[in-house]
């Protein structure tokens, strides 16, 4: 039976190597989606720009989070971002002006497009933000502008974040006394 279990610890260590392995590889950079991707990424979702003058104009606010800090700011939790645009029209285009992210203190972080695009009906487009880029922080916000040449279904605007608990900026060994403790 001792045999037998070995053999098992030394299967499950070889398929958790091979799944660390997998996953280091496929791990994207600690970057944002890089300015002007988007018309790369999503070229199936974009047309030409309307002739007609942009009649109809709107923003969106949308606030993210790239970190939020817990347990009195000892820990921190760290979310990748996805941004996704929706064109809700089922027959005009939508033109998004402007994709901005912001950090906590209101600086401009980085801008997703270059020049104005437009959007198929009903297509979509996302900026994606990865868990390593903290770079917003804990008030992190994006600017979506739109407009179109009438008026149009408001286009729907999306954020979603996932992400896991990691040790926050704190002083040796408090922090984790104080967290076993909480645990405990």
């Amino acid at each position: 039976m001792v045999k037998r279990a070995m053999c098992h610890i030394r299967t499950a260590g070889f398929f958790l190597t091979i799944l660390a392995a997998m996953s280091i590889l496929s791990t994207p950079g600690a970057s944002a989606q890089t300015a002007g991707s988007i018309e790369q990424n999503f070229a199936g979702s974009l047309t030409t720009m309307p002739a007609d003058s942009l009649a109809v104009s709107g923003a969106f606010y949308v606030p993210v989070y790239s970190s939020v800090s817990m347990s009195a700011g000892r820990l921190r939790a760290d979310f990748s971002v996805t941004l996704s645009v929706h064109n809700a029209s089922e027959s005009k285009p939508l033109v998004l002006k402007r994709i901005a992210y912001f950090d906590t203190s209101g600086k401009m972080v980085e801008s997703y497009l270059k020049a104005p695009i437009a959007l198929k009906p009903f297509s979509t487009i996302e900026v994606f933000i990865a868990a390593t880029d903290v770079r917003g922080g804990t008030g992190a916000n994006f600017v979506v502008d739109w407009a179109a040449t009438g008026e149009i279904a408001e286009p729907a605007v999306e954020a979603l974040m996932v992400g896991s608990v990691g040790a926050g900026l704190h002083q040796p060994g408090t922090a984790d006394q104080d967290c076993r403790q909480e645990l405990a």
